[in-house]
């Protein structure tokens, strides 16, 4: 097994960014074609609130899609407002004399268009139960959860690991965590953001906090890498049950699951746990603060949308939650590998 501080000889990003990329091809259709989005604003700019009232979509949708069709150069920000572009106006239009929208429309019925159609209209994750209330790949009191069964539970855990294979050595060799004595990896799923973090400070210990099955996978990792020793899983839920104690928190890739309310809620959680001075470290793939991109991280949050109850979300977004919560925030980002970075935030 590779060690755990050992990056990449390349960068991934461009990977990721192909797996993601027919969700752009989908957004557009849908908007265009489902939703009428261009047409919508050929009379002029709306505001974010009157243009997704206009198509009916609730926030988050609305964020995801007109994110997206910022980052592709199909929309853009006019005087706080929405606006077409100069090539869609042309071109997306209905009616015009160079207008191509029925050319998309030929892929209206595409079974990845109705599919994103049905995720925007409803803001429900794919496999949402009425009955139970989630989707498959989140755990929430109360629903049936991939997480909590072994089987699916491994394999979900094992493939996000691939991504956290690449991303961690990185984020361990970038944070300074000179001064931490216990680190709370929070929903760690693999545990592996922690393990390379113990590889790089010997003096850190690791508690890995999710759902018990994950948990199986967290320690065979953390014995395979040498660290059994200071690594401890506790299961739980973090939404529920008591926050287990540390002077730092990490949150890597767990609020972009999470819709506003509910990374608020899991955020004041944590930092009432946290002591005078404890960190909360949020890693996650950052969209542009004036939300226009970059397009794969809108394309990803596009891709989280349709199979959680969350998004990506800005600097701005993060530090404002971390204000909320009672802490202060550090003028700095910093930056991992695939659009990722770190958000700080200091309990006074």
């Amino acid at each position: 097994m590779t060690d755990a501080l050992t990056p990449p000889l390349t960068d991934p990003t461009p990977i990721f960014d192909l797996h993601r990329a027919h969700l752009g091809s989908e957004l557009l259709i849908a908007a265009s074609v489902h939703f009428k989005v261009f047409d919508r604003l050929a009379q002029g700019p709306l505001s974010f609130t009157d243009l997704r009232a206009a198509i009916g979509l609730a926030e988050r949708p609305a964020h995801v899609m007109f994110t997206a069709l910022m980052a592709m150069g199909m929309l853009l920000e006019r005087d706080g407002k929405i606006a077409l572009s100069e090539l869609t106006q042309e071109h997306l239009v209905s009616g015009g004399q160079f207008a191509i929208d029925d050319y998309l429309g030929l892929s209206a019925d595409n079974a990845g268009v109705l599919a994103i159609v049905e995720r925007l209209r409803t803001n429900k994750p794919k496999g949402f139960d009425a009955d139970h209330g989630g989707a498959a790949f989140i755990f929430r009191a109360g629903m049936d959860s991939a997480m909590d069964q072994e089987a699916s539970a491994r394999r979900l855990t094992m493939a996000l690991a691939s991504r956290a294979r690449n991303v961690a050595p990185v984020l361990a060799r970038r944070l300074q965590l000179d001064g931490v004595e216990t680190l709370l990896d929070v929903g760690g799923g693999s545990g592996l953001y922690g393990i390379a973090c113990l590889k790089q400070n010997l003096h850190l210990n690791l508690i890995v906090w999710d759902r018990p099955e994950v948990l199986k996978v967290v320690l065979e990792l953390a014995a395979a890498h040498g660290v059994a020793d200071r690594t401890i899983g506790v299961g739980g839920d973090m939404f529920a049950d008591q926050v287990p104690k540390a002077d730092c928190v990490l949150l890597s890739n767990v609020l972009h699951d999470w819709d506003v309310p509910e990374c608020q809620a899991l955020l004041d959680r944590l930092v009432v746990s946290l002591p005078s001075g404890g960190r909360v470290l949020i890693h996650d793939a950052l969209l542009n603060d004036n939300l226009d991109g970059p397009l794969g991280v809108a394309l990803f949050s596009a891709m989280l949308f349709t199979i959680t109850e969350g998004r990506n979300y800005s600097t701005a977004e993060y530090r404002a939650m971390l204000k909320k919560s009672g802490l202060i925030t550090t003028s700095e980002v910093i930056p991992t590998l695939v659009y990722c970075g770190v958000v700080e935030g200091v309990k006074p």
